[in-house]
């Protein structure tokens, strides 16, 4: 499937602006409610083309000490040993394999996420949220991206049990990305 002639001419490099972007997780905690956090500290790169966009590739590099869940202890927990070890494994990444258009607006993007030095296939469904020139002259295109993973697939197995049953942290865990990426000259 080919892409709309506007997506055309969106066709080039680009580098996520972090600033103005999230990359984010949410969480089933005590099986009762939801916790949501991101990562304050990350890179990325994009190559679109709007004409072909089977060739359209994507790298992210996220540093896991920037995890930010809203409360001091909790992210303490999640860097240390039970966690995503941060001090022996200081990255999170992902490379895009494929990309591909669903049509319209939408589009998904796999490739490989490597966590905990373990690399798994991830799936992310996209929707282009447009194209613009800001005040600074910068051209910028933005996606709005879910995906859900299974984080024992990457090691991450630590848990409590509940005294009425269940878990303490779902092992789904599901993954928002909202990017802003600028045009390169």
């Amino acid at each position: 499937m080919t892409a709309t002639p506007e997506l055309a001419t969106l066709t080039g490099e680009y580098t996520l602006d972090a600033a103005h972007s999230t990359i984010g997780f949410t969480a089933r905690h005590a099986m009762v409610t939801n916790i949501k956090g991101k990562f304050l500290d990350f890179t990325g790169t994009l190559h679109l083309d709007g004409s072909e966009p089977a060739r359209s590739t994507a790298a992210l590099d996220v540093t896991m000490d920037s995890i930010d869940t809203g409360s001091a202890d909790r992210d303490g927990h999640l860097k240390s040993a039970d966690f995503f070890k941060t001090d022996e494994f200081p990255k999170m990444t992902f490379r895009s394999t494929r990309a591909e258009s669903l049509g319209g607006d939408d589009y998904r993007i796999t490739g490989d996420l490597t966590i905990l030095g373990t690399t798994k296939p991830l799936t992310i469904d996209l929707e282009f949220n447009g194209a613009a020139k800001d005040p600074f002259g910068n051209e910028r295109v933005g996606f709005e991206g879910k995906a859900e993973i299974k984080r024992s697939e990457w090691g991450l197995t630590w848990n409590a049990a509940l005294e009425t049953g269940g878990v303490l942290v779902s092992d789904k865990i599901k993954l928002n990305f909202d990017i802003s990426a600028i045009k390169q000259a």
